[in-house]
């Protein structure tokens, strides 16, 4: 179970990570890293790295130390080359080229350090013709064609925030690619390497299943026309009483003839197995759902299994008996925010402090790390 206590320090623990302040997926991954118990050292520049968010409300800073680095100031790169000396990874996330031009590319790096991993976080990744170019999460899923997947028949695609890009296609794989050159790095003649993390490479990876299905014929190149993408009526979300919703996943017959027991249509809905009535049984399942507020009929599916759940927000999510039960979410710092996750039965992972906020730590990282360098005035 994930803990806030300070005395844990998960299955990382030992591990030295230089992040290189940025937005979105280079600091979620650090931050993952950090959650695992690695030591992670957040190089800010003055001035901020991005979208104005309070430092005392980024969460994705949690669990690390801040220090305060000018890379375009005399001895600024030399710094950071000092903490990757020290350091097993590094992480940054600037367009190709920036990192070199600063003084604190790979080569620089793994010259000074060469079991050092140094993980490259960017949407395009290194190379080809849009390598150079600016870019956010949704046109990173755009190009891979995972977000044409997503949303109604007919409909556009639907936003699903930064979630898909960013921090699936995105974080997770640099964190997945870092670990596995950690790992190359500490074998018998193991050295370090360079990871290109790029969101397009993630984001397409994410949907090999469903490309399987397309060759197969088994799904269809059309938003909400198959079965996980919201075109079959026993899959996907329906409107109660009161404004809310429940989702709805019975694939398996077993599961299906249950909830449609507890739906009150077993005897009268259309054969689910009759795609060519799939639009009338998705009417009788919306027409039964609107009976009754999304409280009733959680009351009615609880227990079973339906595969039916309630939808919740995000701030009525942490009360729900299952997540409470597990501690899904955690309260640190006056701030209810999820917990680290995996979970580890011999080194479980900590919340150990909240966000770093910029340079707050360059004291105690400068005689922790031996870099006497970052304490100068």
């Amino acid at each position: 179970m994930a803990t806030t206590a300070h005395g844990s320090h998960g299955p990382l623990a030992g591990v030295r990570v230089v992040e290189l302040a940025g937005i979105g997926p280079g600091p979620f991954a650090a931050m993952l890293l950090a959650d695992l118990g690695a030591d992670v050292v957040r190089v800010d520049r003055p001035g901020g790295a991005g979208l104005g968010i309070d430092p005392a409300y980024d969460l994705t800073n949690r669990n690390k130390r801040s220090v305060l680095v000018d890379l375009k100031a005399e001895g600024g790169a030399a710094t950071v080359l000092d903490l990757a000396e020290r350091a097993d990874i590094l992480i940054e996330g600037y367009r190709p080229g920036v990192a070199e031009r600063l003084g604190i590319g790979p080569d620089a790096a793994l010259a000074r350090n060469p079991r050092l991993v140094y993980g490259r976080m960017t949407g395009w990744g290194q190379d080809g013709p849009l390598a150079e170019r600016a870019g956010h999460d949704i046109a990173y899923i755009a190009l891979t064609g995972t977000l044409s997947m997503i949303g109604g028949p007919g409909e556009p695609p639907t936003v699903p925030a930064n979630l898909v890009g960013d921090y699936a296609g995105g974080s997770l794989y640099l964190v997945v690619g870092v670990l596995a050159a950690l790992q190359h790095a500490r074998t018998p003649g193991g050295r370090g390497q360079v990871v290109d993390a790029a969101i397009v490479d993630g984001a397409a990876h994410l949907a090999t299943m469903i490309h399987g299905m397309l060759a197969a014929g088994g799904w269809q190149d059309r938003r909400g026309s198959n079965l996980l993408d919201g075109g079959c009526p026993f899959y996907g979300t329906y409107e109660t009483a009161d404004g809310q919703y429940m989702a709805v996943g019975p694939l398996e017959q077993r599961f299906y003839d249950e909830f449609g027991r507890l739906l009150g249509i077993g005897d009268t809905a259309p054969d689910r197995g009759d795609i060519t009535r799939w639009d009338e049984l998705r009417t009788v399942i919306a027409d039964r759902f609107r009976t009754r507020t999304r409280a009733e009929w959680t009351e009615v599916f609880e227990g079973s299994d339906a595969c039916v759940a309630p939808v919740l927000s995000l701030r009525e999510a942490p009360h729900h008996p299952h997540i409470a039960a597990r501690a899904t979410f955690v309260e640190h710092g006056g701030l209810t925010q999820p917990a680290p996750a995996p979970r580890f039965s011999a080194t479980p992972a900590s919340l150990r402090r909240g966000p770093a906020r910029p340079g707050a730590d360059t004291e105690a990282v400068a005689a922790d790390w031996g870099v006497p360098g970052l304490a100068s005035p």
